[in-house]
């Protein structure tokens, strides 16, 4: 049986945002109605090894059953080098057979996803007068976090805050987006807040919030 096989271009020009926010809220309808099983990951991460690697398996039942294997490798240096820190492979097996269907690169699917269900997260949790944005970080999750948040509410002002100063201006230049000169400066006022950073330091004080501020918190504390 003839196996499907998607590079990183061909996940990001097949999977669009917008499709992927709904298909995201499915998904987690299923996983509140118990059609899905989810254990929780699997992580090595040998001794005084800065690197991992996160095996995140899962089962659907139902008419088309099937079996996912997400295996991915976290390595925090790799935004130094030009790479996304996630690298890793979607796996997708026949639910009667285990046949292998489809190995997928796995950096592509993290960044729509993980973006995709914060959209669904604001949509279902978020005021509806939402109109500013502030994004902390200016990486991969940064840029998908820009693209889906805006397809559920109407942002008049966003603003982003990065240590890495020229990296926060390229993305702000990109997407229409001020770029803000400390993160409490991006917070302050901002209905909708997400923090896209592997920061291993406090990157956000309550303090700063806006009373009910929606706050997507992806990796940093």
């Amino acid at each position: 049986m003839a196996v499907l096989v998607l590079n990183q271009d061909e996940v990001e020009r097949l999977l669009d945002m917008e499709g992927c926010i709904e298909a995201m809220a499915e998904a987690l309808a299923s996983l509140a109605r118990g059609e899905v099983h989810v254990p929780l990951r699997f992580v090595v991460k040998p001794e005084n090894e800065p690197s991992l690697i996160g095996l995140m398996p899962a089962h659907r039942a139902g008419a088309s059953p099937l079996y996912s294997l997400k295996t991915v490798c976290v390595f925090p240096d790799n935004p130094k080098r030009g790479l996304d820190a996630h690298q890793g492979t979607v796996t997708l097996f026949d639910g009667e057979t285990g046949e292998v269907r489809a190995l997928m690169n796995a950096s592509a699917i993290t960044a729509i996803r993980t973006a995709a269900v914060s959209a669904v997260a604001t949509r279902a949790l978020a005021r509806e007068d939402t109109r500013e944005l502030a994004i902390l970080g200016s990486g991969v999750q940064a840029r998908s976090h820009l693209e889906a948040l805006p397809l559920v509410r109407d942002f008049e002002r966003i603003r982003i805050f990065s240590p890495t100063a020229g990296n926060a201006k390229a993305l702000a230049d990109d997407l229409g987006a001020e770029v803000a000169g400390s993160a409490e400066e991006a917070v302050r006022g901002a209905d909708v807040v997400v923090t896209a950073t592997s920061s291993t330091e406090p990157v956000l004080r309550r303090g700063w919030l806006k009373d009910g501020a929606h706050v997507n918190v992806i990796g940093g504390r």
